[in-house]
C-alpha cells in the first residue's frame, strides 16, 4: 500500500497517465492505484501488449515522468 503521500501523488499523477493511455477508464486508475504491474496489465488489455511491450513503454515513459510506483 502506498503511503500517504504517495497516494496523494497518485491522485496528481493519474491525469498524466490518462494523457498517455487514453483507453483506460478513471476506475482503472482507481484500481491501479500507483501500482506498476496493474498498469502493465491494463495496458495489455487494451492495447494488445504483450508482458514485455507494456513494460517497456511505461519505462521509457517513466523517464520522463518519475513516480515512486509500489
Amino acid at each position: 500500500m502506498l503511503n500517504n503521500k504517495a497516494s496523494g501523488d497518485w491522485n496528481l499523477f493519474k491525469g498524466k497517465v490518462k494523457e498517455k493511455w487514453g483507453k483506460l477508464t478513471h476506475d482503472e486508475l482507481d484500481i491501479i492505484e500507483g501500482t506498476r504491474e496493474q498498469l502493465i496489465g491494463k495496458l495489455q488489455e487494451h492495447y494488445g501488449y504483450s508482458y514485455d511491450e507494456a513494460k517497456k513503454e511505461v519505462l521509457e515513459w517513466e523517464g520522463s515522468n518519475p513516480y515512486p510506483w509500489k
